[in-house]
């Protein structure tokens, strides 16, 4: 659940006459995507503009494989996003969402029956951020889920820290699983000056498992069996980092209710993460799960290779 946004983006600074690319994306749409990717039947809540344009993103949001039933239309304005270049060339994000459609979803839309039968309900930081209607919303669908997922995703220009800390205080102890970044958010939101710091934390705020991503090192599992780390999977090409760590949240998401493990869900969400940022935008590649196994198992035979040598040596 949550806000489904326009995304133009170009290569160049920005301005009159730039080349861009018009794509579809936000963390909602994207955690979606890849775990309806992974294997999962996925519906996505969220509110759309009642026009072409609304429509158009439903279409691309039936492309990646996921139901459209949960979609409401409104009138409004579509959130949306530039991307782009500073003069330096480092990527830069504009965003127009205040006051958007996306941000008037509220517990209304929110559907007890679905909610509390789903294999597992996904919110973010951003959902809570973006109004108080759609923050009541995400409140409720965690009191409803047996099984809810939250990613802090912590955006300094939506939010204060003030107020994201007390959505995560209030969230984690209803959580089946957590996923904040290292040293990002675990240090603003929890004061942490390490990833195992932050899974005993949350797991003392009552969250029955924690992955503490820390990008291109690895994973910071923790659970009530086990604290463990997971390494990163080297990308095979990166074009943009947007929505990598949303690929990870959808594709473990997915493969636990599937019924893998936590260190094999976390495993497959690495290696898809690692896949992502291959494409342009946040759903300019969505792998495959076949993609993603390969990716994971290829990995792991390297990984052995260099063990094997390290051992020999």
């Amino acid at each position: 659940m949550g806000e489904i946004l326009l995304e133009i983006a170009t290569d160049v600074p920005v301005g009159h006459g730039v080349p861009a690319q018009l794509g579809i994306s936000g963390d909602a749409l994207n955690v979606a995507a890849s775990a309806a990717a992974a294997g999962a039947r996925v519906g996505l809540l969220s509110v759309l503009s009642d026009d072409e344009l609304g429509q158009a993103i439903a279409a691309r949001v039936g492309e990646l494989g996921i139901s459209t039933e949960l979609l409401k239309f409104r009138p409004g304005q579509q959130g949306m996003y530039l991307v782009h270049c500073d003069p330096q060339g480092q990527r830069e994000f504009s965003y127009a969402r205040r006051g958007s459609v996306g941000s008037t979803l509220s517990p209304d839309d929110v559907d007890p029956a679905v909610f509390s039968a789903a294999g597992a309900v996904v919110a973010g930081g951003i959902a809570c951020a973006i109004s108080s209607t759609s923050r009541a919303a995400v409140l409720k669908a965690a009191g409803l889920s047996p099984r809810f997922v939250f990613d802090p995703n912590f955006r300094p220009r939506l939010t204060s820290v003030e107020a994201a800390t007390a959505d995560l205080a209030e969230l984690a102890p209803q959580a089946f699983l957590v996923t904040p970044s290292f040293p990002g958010e675990t240090g603003a939101l929890l004061s942490c000056a390490s990833a195992e710091e932050a899974v005993g934390k949350l797991r003392q705020l009552g969250a029955m498992n924690v992955a503490v991503t820390c990008g291109a090192e690895g994973i910071q599992l923790g659970s009530a069996a086990a604290s463990l780390w997971v390494e990163a999977i080297p990308a095979p090409a990166v074009v943009d980092q947007t929505g990598a760590g949303d690929a990870f949240v959808g594709t473990m998401t997915a493969r636990m209710v599937l019924g893998d493990t936590l260190t094999t869900a976390a495993r497959y969400g690495a290696a898809a993460a690692s896949l992502v940022v291959g494409g342009k935008g946040g759903t300019g590649f969505v792998p495959t799960f076949e993609q993603t196994r390969a990716h994971s198992i290829v990995d792991n035979h390297r990984l052995d290779g260099l063990r094997n040598e390290i051992h020999h040596g």
